[in-house]
């Protein structure tokens, strides 16, 4: 194991400097706690306290996801992960973070200047750095709706998007319809990209066919609709299915706003299946993720990670919630 001096000889400073740096103390520069912390992670230091009884830490990084409302998608799952770690004395920060944020704090030496045995990460992009970081990283982590591929210290949560598209073209199909679009969530997403395979499976094992003009990725937002809907209703689309539930809204708004009526004329589908589904109109019909349940298994899955347990995908089953937004699809007038 790495000693603090064996990191000073490293450093060229005293032991009791690079224990300041370790420890967070105020009398050191802020760039030689960060080259302290930077030379003890690429040495494999451990501190000692991160595995003791009385110090016991964890956080949820998050950004692009709202979490602050009941009615927010991440609020449910934060609450599931606090509720699962109180019951065995964690304490858990959330921390929000961005894209400069990231690049300005690498992964490793962060966590260690913390005393932070183990990390959530919700709603970060292939493209985000600490995603390159996590390659490589010792800090057991577990990524929601993302995938670290060969590191034993990455486990990964979500639900069964194969499962979920499945369930929504099943019911499409069963009242009818065959010309199905989907607006999917954003590019450079990994459950976009794995949304629109399971899609792309669903219908051709339906045998239905469909084409580019057929699929869009938006960002999650009720403007997404704006760009499309009127281009599915030329090709005669009769159902859209959506990447979430905001998504799903706008498409109900912009198919009124073309003087077309939801389900009669087209039906909709949302995905997470919100609180507010039910007070949309019509109400909306959804796949439905249990997002505290979700929040526990972030937990369980970070508690085994810690534990010297390695777990790698981990999906939590759907639901399809049926309401107004989905009807038979309109016979053809003759």
């Amino acid at each position: 194991m790495t000693t603090i001096k064996e990191i000073a000889e490293r450093l060229g400073v005293s032991s009791g400097t690079v224990s300041k740096g370790l420890n967070g103390a105020d009398d050191i520069s802020e760039s030689l706690r960060d080259k302290i912390l930077e030379t003890a992670v690429e040495m494999g230091y451990t501190k000692k306290s991160i595995h003791r009884q009385d110090v016991r830490k964890l956080c949820i990084f998050i950004q692009n996801i709202d979490y602050y409302l009941e009615d927010d998608f991440g609020y449910d799952v934060l609450l599931g992960f606090r509720q699962a770690a109180f019951k065995e004395n964690w304490d858990v920060e959330v921390i929000p973070v961005s894209h400069d944020f990231q690049v300005k704090r690498p992964y490793d030496p962060f966590m260690l200047g913390r005393n932070i045995s183990g990390a959530l990460l919700i709603g970060f992009e292939l493209n985000d750095p600490w995603m390159e970081e996590l390659v490589h990283t010792n800090v057991p982590t577990v990524l929601f709706d993302n995938y670290i591929r060969e590191n034993a210290m990455c486990g990964s949560v979500g639900s069964d998007s194969e499962e979920g598209i499945n369930l929504a073209i099943d019911h499409l199909a069963n009242l009818g319809h065959r010309k199905i679009a989907f607006l999917d969530g954003p590019t450079g997403s990994m459950i976009s990209e794995s949304r629109m395979d399971a899609y792309k499976r669903s219908m051709e094992k339906h045998n239905l066919a469909y084409s580019n003009r057929f699929i869009a990725y938006e960002p999650y937002s009720l403007e997404a609709a704006s760009k499309h809907v009127s281009g599915f209703v030329d090709i005669g689309v009769t159902a859209i299915l959506c990447g979430n539930d905001t998504i799903a809204m706008g498409v109900i708004r912009e198919i009124k706003q073309l003087g077309l009526r939801v389900p009669e004329d087209i039906s909709v589908i949302g995905y997470d299946d919100m609180p507010a589904c039910e007070q949309s109109n019509p109400p909306l019909t959804s796949v439905r993720q249990d997002r505290v349940q979700l929040g526990k298994c972030c937990y369980y899955v970070l508690y085994a990670l810690v534990n010297g347990v390695s777990l790698s995908r981990n999906l939590l089953r759907t639901t399809l919630t049926v309401r107004e937004s989905t009807a038979k699809v309109k016979p053809k007038q003759k």
